[in-house]
């Protein structure tokens, strides 16, 4: 049996981001996955969330147009960790950590190549 490169996941239909890099976002990769019909993305158990007023999930396509999504803290303790994709985003060739407060990148993940 050979080795993974980094940046795959063993699970069938499932990819691995390359490791989260930025000024604020800068541990942790995030996994895509489909679950019926629709592509979820997690954020893996070591990603810890930038200590910034308001954290969202953001990806990029593979023609580098953005979609601004969910926030990352929600109420109380509790985190987005996992979210379902919206149907009008084609793929993701990145994801980003975005501080919609200050309108900064804290940080990105990229896949090896876009996901659908």
């Amino acid at each position: 049996m050979g080795l993974a490169p980094i940046g795959t996941s063993f699970a069938a239909g499932s990819h691995t981001s390359r490791p989260f890099a930025g000024v604020k976002a800068n541990t942790g990769t995030v996994t895509h996955t489909k679950e019926n019909g629709q592509s979820v993305l997690t954020l893996s158990d070591d990603f810890k969330v930038p200590d910034t007023p308001d954290p969202h999930w953001q990806v990029v396509d593979s023609k580098g147009k953005t979609y601004l999504l969910q926030r990352l803290p929600v109420k109380g303790d509790k985190v987005n960790r996992r979210i379902v994709l919206p149907a009008n985003v084609p793929d993701v060739a990145k994801v980003q950590i975005w501080c919609a407060f200050a309108e900064t990148l804290l940080g990105e993940a990229e896949f090896a190549s876009p996901v659908k």
